[in-house]
């Protein structure tokens, strides 16, 4: 069996089924037009406003959260970049564009709990890693992030996970820490409100096109 490589040169077991044998279509068409496809992933086919309606219409916790509507993954984008922002006040906007998209890839594979995640294995994973590399590099972005903003952004996603968990989701704090197993501890000076699609899109684009414009800069 041939073997897969990815953006960075990465070889994906021999053993293991190659991801374009699951399925004999690998390819999404999306409202922009574009057509993505989800083994081999070119930057070229991704643009920002089909990111941000399906982040828009994706929710976490499987949709299990209080309120009128959904809990997106564009409002979860929204809040580690404010979580990053106080963790290193001067993050440059490298850090916060890679912050902000962290989670671009559930546009197309969704957000998967964590136990499906660990049911699902490597295959979901190496689509995920693919993707977000594409992500990266059509926004300007290195295909990866170096170990320590990783960490940063990990953590910051954690932070952002634990608040989600408290006050949408039905969780303690404590359940955090022995369940969740978050070391990382839920934010107590934010109040988080789920909003409705339309909006959630909006506010993920507007704050993205900060972003670009401050990006932009920083490359000068």
């Amino acid at each position: 069996m041939a073997q897969l490589k990815g953006f960075e040169g990465h070889t994906v077991n021999p053993h293991k089924p190659a991801l374009a044998d699951h399925a004999p279509r690998t390819w999404q068409r999306m409202l922009s037009g574009r057509r993505l496809n989800l083994v081999e992933p070119s930057p070229l086919d991704i643009e920002i406003e089909d990111i941000a309606l399906g982040l828009a219409r994706n929710t976490r916790w499987n949709g299990q959260t209080r309120g009128a509507h959904g809990w997106s993954v564009a409002q979860h984008s929204d809040l580690t970049v404010e979580i990053m922002r106080r963790l290193k006040p001067r993050a440059p906007a490298s850090l916060l564009m890679a912050t902000k998209l962290h989670d671009a890839s559930e546009y197309v594979t969704h957000d998967l709990i964590t136990p499906l995640k660990a049911v699902v294995g490597d295959v979901f994973k190496e689509v995920e890693r693919r993707l977000t590399a594409a992500i990266y590099m059509r926004f300007g972005l290195k295909a990866t992030l170096s170990p320590a903003d990783k960490a940063l952004v990990k953590k910051a996603d954690r932070i952002a996970a634990a608040t989600e968990a408290v006050q949408l989701a039905g969780f303690t704090a404590a359940e955090c820490r022995t369940v969740l197993s978050f070391t990382e501890k839920p934010l107590k000076d934010v109040t988080l409100t789920p909003l409705p699609v339309a909006e959630a899109e909006r506010k993920f684009l507007e704050g993205f096109r900060e972003l670009e414009k401050a990006l932009a800069l920083q490359s000068r």
